[in-house]
């Protein structure tokens, strides 16, 4: 019989593992939502022009965007579980190329952010050729790597390629030998994009107050 502290320790491991196998489960899903919303911007544009009341107008578009950018924020804060090296290295039901995914669905959030795709359409095409490979890197993988290989697919196990290294006294599945620099490299790359993107909010800063300041002294 356990003892209550093995209990816990099995409950807790157990819920762990189970939660990172649902969201990984799940977000084929929420990126099948993410890139049919952002792709439908075209039609709602159409069915805009179609509508003759304003305010109808007006909630169908403030509708559609918030839907959009709302999955796309959870889908983003979902894919932050591939960062975390205990949960990845793992590799128990995850894409190899998950973070590399995180890294460019990051990007396609900062276009949107600091950018203005709905009304660019050089910020639309970069933002939806991100999202694109952002997409291929978590779903191929996951579908053709993971989920197929539960079928007893042969060919998949080329993409699985898992093997166990012991750490710590722990027998950790790890895929063979692409899994740590996936990741160090997805991890650099976010910590290259946030100090960038912290360099130009700062830069930016300095030139708003700098334009107030000439703005006061002018009235």
């Amino acid at each position: 019989m356990l003892s209550g502290d093995a209990l816990a320790s099995s409950l807790t491991s157990g819920g762990a593992n189970w939660m990172v196998a649902s969201v990984a489960a799940v977000l084929p899903i929420l990126w099948a939502f993410t890139l049919s919303l952002h792709f439908a911007r075209p039609y709602v544009l159409r069915f805009l022009q179609s509508l003759t009341l304003r305010f109808g107008g007006d909630v169908w578009w403030l509708s559609y965007v918030l839907t959009r950018d709302a999955l796309l924020v959870i889908t983003l804060v979902l894919s932050v579980i591939f960062l975390f090296p205990d949960v990845y290295l793992r590799g128990d039901g995850l894409g190899i190329t998950a973070p590399l995914a995180t890294v460019f669905l990051m990007w396609a959030a900062l276009v949107k952010l600091l950018g203005d795709p709905d009304d660019k359409a050089s910020h639309f095409q970069l933002q939806s050729i991100l999202l694109l490979v952002a997409s291929v890197l978590y779903i191929v993988p996951q579908i053709y790597g993971m989920e197929a290989a539960d079928q007893g697919m042969s060919w998949t196990a080329a993409l699985q390629s898992m093997t166990t290294v012991t750490r710590n006294g722990v027998d950790f599945s790890v895929p063979q030998p692409m899994a740590e620099p996936i990741l160090f490299v997805a991890l650099a790359l976010i910590a290259i994009s946030g100090g960038l993107v912290f360099v130009r909010f700062l830069l930016k800063l300095g030139t708003n107050e700098a334009g107030e300041a000439s703005a006061l002294a002018e009235g």
